[in-house]
């Protein structure tokens, strides 16, 4: 996730928490937005359409954009003081087993996804490019279980990454050297999710974020 995505989101939870902004609100222009966020027009489009993807907002060509009933409910199951300890004990107890589920009912098209996304990452030149295709690997793995309700319950794990501590400690502690660690860690979730093999699968994914949460919590 970009610095930059990750502000507008921000922007958009306190706006929801605030109850300026609800389900069919529209947002600023995009000239607004750059100026409130002090960013570059091409970065904040990129955020939006990142947005968009999510299902966060919705845009019409004309009209402008708009915040969705999923926004919201993103904002609502995420409390603004959520700390990376607790984010992290919650992905360790959801995301091994959201990745033994997509070993066994991955089609396809989503590994194919989940691969586009390693291959993304192992090529990103720096932290924001590699900190954005590892989000949508982890999203694209959770959609691969193909549970409505998980996805509810991974849309508030994906609000709290959002928050503004969490991109900072993972700033801080990111390197070229950690993160060519992490891209190999996930290309054994992908190897394990695409031999259909929900147990190693999940021991990878818990593997992967021990590293994580060791790392971010400076237990090394």
């Amino acid at each position: 996730m970009t610095t930059v995505e990750q502000s507008l989101r921000t922007l958009l939870a306190e706006g929801a928490e605030a109850g300026t902004w609800g389900p069919g609100s529209k947002l600023p222009t995009e000239r607004d937005l750059v100026e409130r966020l002090e960013a570059p027009r091409s970065a904040v489009r990129r955020a939006l359409d990142a947005l968009e993807r999510d299902g966060v907002v919705v845009r019409h060509v004309g009209r402008g954009t708009f915040l969705t009933e999923t926004a919201v409910r993103r904002v609502d199951g995420a409390p603004a003081d959520t700390s990376p300890a607790e984010i992290m004990q919650v992905r360790l107890l959801l995301e091994p087993q959201v990745a033994a589920l997509a070993a066994r009912v991955a089609t396809q098209v989503d590994l194919e996804r989940i691969g586009e996304c390693l291959a993304g990452g192992g090529a990103a030149a720096g932290f924001e490019a590699f900190e954005s295709w590892d989000g949508r690997l982890h999203r694209e793995i959770a959609r691969a279980a193909h549970n409505g309700l998980l996805m509810n319950m991974f849309g508030v794990l994906d609000t709290a990454r959002s928050l503004p501590v969490w991109g900072t400690l993972k700033r801080r502690t990111s390197t070229p050297e950690l993160r060519r660690c992490y891209h190999e860690e996930h290309t054994a979730i992908v190897d394990a999710l695409r031999d259909r093999d929900s147990r190693a699968a999940a021991d990878a994914m818990r593997t992967h974020l021990e590293h994580v949460s060791d790392t971010l919590l400076g237990r090394h």
